[in-house]
């Protein structure tokens, strides 16, 4: 397996803004995402493949991925989802109530689009579905900015999803 490497954000720091922080950001960026690639990189070197550390970095370039700059009323291309409040309402149920840290996540499957939570990331290859919208709810995406009102992260974040992307994935 090769070494990762840090991939920039396509975006500002401050792009986010007022939804999610620059200080966020470049916690979250810079810090969290950043020791998940030279943690993996390290055990590469002593013969150890770390999926916790592989899976928690390409999780976030997903992350990363799935963003741009915040609009209102922002909503996928018509026809993306049969019922978007519905998808919506399912996707964001599954952000608040994850037991602790972890993300929700829109999966690709051979049978259609399916929500879930992944409470650990390093369980992302045992899933046989490609992520295609992901959300972090780990603490260090949102609590300098909302404290423990996760809730209120999640419904903000909905104005900064890249639907582009995501419907690339699809």
């Amino acid at each position: 397996m090769n070494k990762l490497t840090v991939k920039p954000l396509l975006y500002d720091y401050n792009a986010l803004e007022p939804v999610i922080s620059k200080q966020i950001m470049e916690l979250h960026h810079d810090k969290h995402y950043v020791n998940y690639i030279n943690a993996f990189n390290a055990a590469l070197d002593v013969g150890k493949v770390s999926s916790f550390n592989y899976n928690g970095a390409i999780m976030h370039e997903i992350f990363w991925e799935n963003m741009r700059p915040a609009k209102e009323n922002n909503l996928p291309p018509e026809g993306m989802f049969p019922d978007f409040e519905k998808f919506k309402q399912e996707f964001t149920t599954a952000a608040v109530t994850v037991e602790g840290s972890g993300w929700a996540v829109l999966w690709k499957t051979d049978s259609g689009l399916a929500v879930s939570q992944l409470e650990k990331h390093n369980l992302l290859g045992l899933n046989g579905a490609k992520p295609i919208l992901v959300l972090d709810v780990w603490e260090h995406a949102y609590y300098l900015d909302y404290l423990n009102d996760r809730k209120s992260y999640i419904e903000k974040w909905w104005q900064v999803v890249n639907w582009d992307e995501v419907e690339k994935r699809i």
